[in-house]
């Protein structure tokens, strides 16, 4: 969900991808990209395009042809990481797990001691599990051998810790429509110095033009042209990311964790259980199985078109397996818990499956009955 304020950020009036006002932007971005990441980096930018775009620009300056690039995957954006390096030309290993199973710290470290790759990918939050992957065990392991660590943070960012400094990672990339509370159409990264510096020290040519962070830095940085960037969504990111700074990232994470117990709480009450195990969830992206006998695809349709409500169905292996249901940036909300946990309910009741008590009522419970959205104050000018 768009916060209404950013919707109005993106009314004011464009202007050039040149404009000394569209940098004065970009800065501020760049400075609230820094907060939101845990970092002091300074080389914070949002790449006009998808969260994806952030992922192969991650992919395309760090992987080489013919070095080898260690890939840790467990569900299906840790594949797409993967395979964005093959098609750069890197050598590419992988420590595979079962979609949804953790990584055991020690398996990781052994892995990463006998490939000694130059990187190593991750994604902290995927997507298609809701499973968060410790993010230190694989820093620390991967500069043993010094390697660097790109991170997928697209679920994460905004919405739980990523933490880039203290977990050790270099290079970490996300999206504006998730924990952020924006449109999409921009990408946010953060690459830190022992990236930066290999960056530099890099031989062959990176294989995307439009995706050189050279190239990028000397416009975001430099303001010489490289692209048009959207002002409009540059105007709604830095909102988003303002009314990140304004709540404060502790209380964000807080509110996402409070919220996705609350939806858990329902799940479990109406008879329902998670994929993912409960110190391995995400707090954005809940995993609820789906009932035996019951037709996800005939749940999803009746709340579209009853409930004007969308959840996601799985994919992959996880396909009719699992319903995939945000609770997340400024969606995450009491209110909201409580109006997908009813009309989930009754979607259920609908295709043959009745729950073993209230969702709500177990909801309510862990966040008390009486409950309010938070109240931002507008930067919108």
């Amino acid at each position: 969900m768009v916060a209404p304020r950013v919707y109005q950020a993106m009314s004011q009036p464009v202007v050039g991808h040149l404009d000394p006002f569209f940098f004065e932007v970009v800065d501020q971005v760049r400075t609230l990209l820094g907060y939101v990441y845990s970092t002091t980096n300074r080389f914070n930018i949002a790449i006009s395009g998808t969260g994806s775009a952030s992922m192969e620009a991650a992919v395309a300056n760090f992987a080489e042809p013919g070095q080898k690039f260690a890939v840790l995957t467990n569900g299906f954006f840790g594949d797409r990481l993967g395979e964005m390096a093959r098609r750069q030309g890197a050598e590419v290993v992988r420590l595979a797990k079962a979609w949804g199973e953790p990584f055991d710290p020690q398996e990781v470290r052994d892995f990463i001691r006998h490939e000694r790759p130059r990187v190593v990918a991750f994604v902290q939050a995927e997507t298609s599990t809701g499973m968060f992957n410790q993010a230190k065990p694989i820093c620390e392991a991967a500069r043993e051998v010094d390697a660097l660590t790109i991170t997928d943070c697209v679920t994460s960012l905004g919405g739980m810790p990523v933490l880039v400094e203290d977990n050790g990672i270099d290079i970490a990339y996300s999206c504006t429509q998730k924990g952020l509370g924006c449109p999409p159409g921009l990408a946010p990264l953060t690459v830190g110095p022992r990236a930066l510096d290999r960056l530099k020290a890099r031989t062959s040519t990176v294989h995307s033009f439009y995706l050189d962070l050279q190239l990028l830095e000397t416009f975001y940085f430099g303001h010489k042209y490289h692209h048009t960037a959207s002002a409009t969504l540059f105007y709604a990111l830095r909102e988003g990311l303002a009314m990140v700074a304004e709540e404060g990232l502790e209380n964000r994470w807080e509110r996402h964790r409070r919220n996705h117990l609350a939806f858990v709480a329902g799940i479990e009450a109406m008879g329902l259980t998670m994929l993912v195990a409960e110190e391995h969830r995400l707090w954005t992206l809940n995993t609820p199985r789906i009932p035996e006998g019951v037709d996800d695809a005939k749940v999803r349709q009746y709340l579209l078109e009853r409930r004007n409500m969308e959840i996601a169905g799985g994919f992959g292996p996880l396909a009719g397996k699992v319903f995939r249901i945000g609770t997340m940036g400024y969606g995450s909300t009491a209110e909201n818990v409580f109006l997908i946990l009813e009309a989930l309910e009754e979607a259920l009741k609908h295709a043959g499956y009745t729950a073993a008590a209230s969702g709500r009522g177990a909801a309510e419970k862990v966040l008390g009955a009486t409950t309010t959205t938070p109240n931002f104050i507008s930067l919108a000018t």
